[in-house]
């Protein structure tokens, strides 16, 4: 058996992870440690929940020289969303205990101050996502000059065409002579190939073999075939099976996040949203809620999928299908970590079959057709060890967890939004286009469908100035239709309806622009829900 002093682990590292109860190095940690720790460039990849981070933790506090007088960060670990940087902070900070390495959370949704307050005073590694790293950097705040050490992690997603252009302008303020690390659980071919341009002469180390799957073997994987409308009765009926503990819900969508948690809150569950556009306050107040175990149930966009670790996870649910092989892995791999067993379920729906086929033949998966499923269907319940007597609302004896609101929100000074207002019955949401219409980073309405609004129009070098509009040829008689001195007479509202039928003629002729009866033609708004991608 390997220890962690056999690696070539520094002895008080050792020391501070054997008192968090860390004794054994998993694969990927006993493959890439020594490399890393000698200043070799390299690759790592291995399965979800398999310890990647300490894979580069440990190498980067046996680099750095903490409270160096310069001030400046000497590793820089950049990630893709905001809840994986707070995570990768607080492993450094574990592992590096006694040692006082000064270490930096940079993301945005927080205010300034209290980044640059630390960069001032100085700090040895900036862990970030890379809109506010770049930010900083242009406002000559973050000096990277001194860099000795750079991570991707969730590198086939920083060198992803959203991150790419982001990750290369970070990079060119980086000195060229450096070490550099990439980690993901998925490393695409081309993904690999595009990454050696930062690399020199690296190693690419897996911790697993080709032919085995990228998904962790102790995590039991469910399929079913599932109608959309019966989806919310299927998801209550999974949440009461026998042995659940925390449970994570995924969506494509913010909107979907939302609506799926308030279903699960009204049927008597304590659930909570975290999707992009909450502020940081709100999605950090879910997630303590979710680890101290206030809520037991986090439903989420793929912003919670990407390297998020919270112990007591046992199940875990796609409520839409996944968008990609890539997607599904990163997902699913919210259970079953650290050896830990645990259960993923996957809802396909009708137009989503050639969507899972390719995840299905991509993972080498046993469920290429899945079975129609429903609430009520015998074998739902036997599988996931439902009890026979669950419906579709949670027993009043059950419902013991505290709440989202028992979770204070913190104020960090943010300029977004915080959590949206519970919303009343009838009333639609308002997170169209995959935006807020709560005003998140000051967006203007947009126009859509064939809402007539008239809005009031301001002169600001003098009075209000009126506008007379027709109706079907004949002049308005709303007040104020006429300026003072001017009063409406058979001549003008002759005028106004030949106007007006050449405003209808002119729209014709241009193709569609209005009906011939003078109103509105539909427009095509754009979707109501985008998919997420957040920082």
């Amino acid at each position: 058996m390997t220890t962690f002093a056999e690696l070539g682990v520094a002895e008080d590292i050792v020391a501070t992870l054997a008192g968090n109860g860390i004794n054994e190095p998993f694969p990927i940690q006993a493959l890439a440690i020594p490399l890393a720790i000698k200043g070799s460039d390299l690759i790592g990849q291995a399965r979800t929940g398999t310890g990647k981070t300490l894979a580069f933790t440990i190498p980067i506090l046996h680099q750095v020289t903490p409270g160096d007088p310069s001030g400046k960060p000497q590793a820089l670990v950049v990630v893709p969303t905001r809840e994986l940087a707070s995570q990768v902070a607080r492993d450094i900070d574990l592992a590096g205990g006694p040692r006082g390495t000064r270490v930096l959370v940079i993301y945005g949704g927080r205010s300034y101050e209290p980044q640059l307050e630390a960069l001032k005073k100085g700090v040895d590694v900036v862990v970030g996502t890379p809109g506010r790293l770049l930010d900083l950097a242009n406002q000559r705040v973050l000096d990277l000059s001194e860099v000795r050490v750079l991570v991707l992690d969730e590198a086939d997603e920083m060198l992803d065409l959203g991150f790419l252009p982001d990750v290369e302008r970070i990079v060119s303020q980086l000195p060229a002579t450096r070490q550099t690390m990439l980690f993901s659980a998925t490393m695409p071919g081309p993904v690999v190939a595009l990454s050696r341009r930062y690399l020199r002469q690296p190693t690419h180390v897996r911790a697993e073999s080709d032919d085995e799957s990228q998904t962790v073997p102790l995590t039991t994987q469910f399929v079913f075939r599932a109608h959309h409308l019966d989806k919310p009765e299927v998801l209550a009926r999974v949440m009461q099976a026998e042995g659940r503990g925390l449970a994570m819900v995924f969506t494509r969508t913010k909107r979907s996040a939302d609506r799926i948690s308030a279903d699960l809150a009204e049927r008597g569950f304590a659930a909570a949203a975290v999707h992009g556009d909450l502020g940081q306050g709100a999605r950090e107040q879910a997630l303590r809620a979710f680890r101290n175990g206030k809520v037991d149930i986090l439903v989420a966009t793929d912003v919670a999928a990407r390297g998020i670790d919270i112990t007591g996870v046992t199940h875990v649910v796609n409520y839409e299908c996944p968008d990609d092989e890539k997607t599904y892995v990163h997902r699913i791999g919210r259970t079953g970590r650290a050896g830990e067993t645990g259960t993923a379920v996957t809802f396909v729906d009708w137009e989503d079959g050639y969507r899972w086929g390719m995840i299905n033949k991509a993972l080498n998966l046993s469920h290429p057709e899945p079975e129609e499923t429903y609430s009520n269907s015998p074998s739902l319940y036997a599988e996931l060890g439902i009890p026979s007597g669950a419906k579709g609302r949670l027993a009043r004896s059950e419902r013991t967890r505290a709440g989202l609101e028992a979770e204070e929100i913190e104020d960090l000074g943010e300029t977004g939004t915080r959590r949206p207002p519970a919303r009343r019955d009838g009333e639609r949401s308002g997170s169209g286009g995959g935006r807020s219409a709560r005003g998140t980073r000051g967006d203007a309405p947009r126009s859509g469908g064939s809402t007539r609004t008239a809005t009031a129009t301001k002169n600001t070098d003098g009075p209000p100035r009126q506008r007379q509009r027709t109706r079907g040829g004949a002049a308005a008689t709303a007040a104020g239709a006429s300026e003072p001195g001017h009063p409406t007479g058979p001549a003008d509202t002759a005028a106004g309806a030949e106007g007006a039928a050449r405003k209808r003629r002119r729209r014709r002729s241009r193709g569609g622009g209005g009906r011939p009866d003078g109103g509105s033609s539909p427009t095509a708004a754009g979707s109501n829900e985008t998919a997420s991608t957040d920082v």
